[in-house]
């Protein structure tokens, strides 16, 4: 495994973070069995891999259950434990949100979930509209106070929001977010357009999360077949990149993949790790064997011409066309 820093934090974090999102019973594509998915995470922190990220919406909690009693018996020093905050966790008022009281309950739950006396990397799930910034962030900075997170992070939101809220927290003393999770991977490149070049301006880490586009990039889909199986076959995360432009990026990957002996999957995650901005592409394996073809993404180094040629059908826009 390799490891690089955080942001400018002196976090080190290996280059593949896992991902726990697949990791309960919530939805039909997910793992839906303990065992497997203890086995998953045992073997990623056999392999290297130190990041967990997961949140407290998965499966409702279930998740992070799934995380705390799986790496009981590790040392805490060596594992770093990511978790969210923001969407609906139960119906009627202050179910929701970055309020004060939403974001300090939520923390104390998932803390409680893990088993945990402290979150590592506690982030916003998203932007919240209905809450003052300020609010958000001294409830963060209380968190921190407290000795009950270590670090603060973000995940998709505008540039200009984001900026706002690193601005915010420089003026008013608070902690700052350091780090940021954006969908990208080599055919959903509209962050480049839009917060990607803030994190590296600002000394943000990176996080992509969606590296293989929902299963799409690690060619297991082909022109004018309908998916019987997977997440494609239940809704259109998967399928809506069923596009001709979309369809030109893979080609390129498979050609590029089969000159080097290398899979689809690992051309595209090889594809991130060359990114300057990108810290930890977080991968969501369902299997053991796909984690380690992932993993072996690290091996594979492409040139600035394969680079190019990976990037040629598609021009980076935001707000990107069929994104909320």
């Amino acid at each position: 495994m390799e490891y690089t820093t955080l942001g400018e934090t002196g976090l080190e974090v290996s280059r593949f973070a896992l991902g726990c999102m697949n990791f309960g019973s919530g939805e039909p594509w997910m793992i839906g069995d303990e065992e497997r998915s203890r086995e998953i995470i045992e073997h990623a922190l056999e392999m290297g891999i130190n990041v967990l990220d997961t949140a407290n919406v998965y499966s409702r909690g279930e998740s992070e259950e799934i995380v705390g009693r799986a790496i009981e018996g590790y040392d805490r020093s060596e594992v770093v434990v990511a978790t969210k905050v923001y969407h609906r966790m139960r119906e009627g008022p202050n179910g929701r949100g970055l309020s004060r009281k939403h974001v300090l309950d939520q923390a104390a739950a998932s803390l409680d979930r893990l088993g945990l006396d402290y979150i590592d990397l506690y982030q916003i799930h998203r932007w919240d509209d209905d809450t003052p910034l300020e609010e958000t962030l001294s409830a963060l900075d209380h968190l921190v106070e407290e000795g009950l997170v270590r670090y603060v992070g973000a995940s998709t939101m505008p540039a200009w929001k984001f900026t706002r809220a690193l601005y915010a927290a420089d003026v008013e003393n608070r902690e700052r977010f350091v780090s940021m999770q954006p969908e990208y991977n080599a055919v959903d490149r509209h962050e480049e357009a839009n917060v990607l070049p803030a994190c590296e301006a600002e000394g943000v880490g990176v996080l992509p999360w969606s590296p293989l586009a929902g299963g799409f990039l690690t060619g297991k889909y082909e022109r004018g077949e309908t998916p019987d199986s997977g997440r494609a076959a239940t809704d259109d995360y998967t399928a809506r990149r069923f596009t001709e432009e979309n369809w030109a990026v893979l080609e390129a990957i498979r050609d590029i993949a089969e000159a080097k002996g290398a899979t689809p999957a690992q051309v595209s995650l090889a594809w991130l790790l060359h990114k300057e901005v990108v810290d930890a592409p977080i991968l969501g394996p369902r299997r053991i064997d796909h984690l380690e073809e992932n993993v072996g993404a690290l091996a594979v180094d492409l040139s600035d011409d394969e680079m190019a040629r990976i990037e040629a059908p598609k021009t980076p826009r935001w707000p990107a066309p069929g994104k909320d």
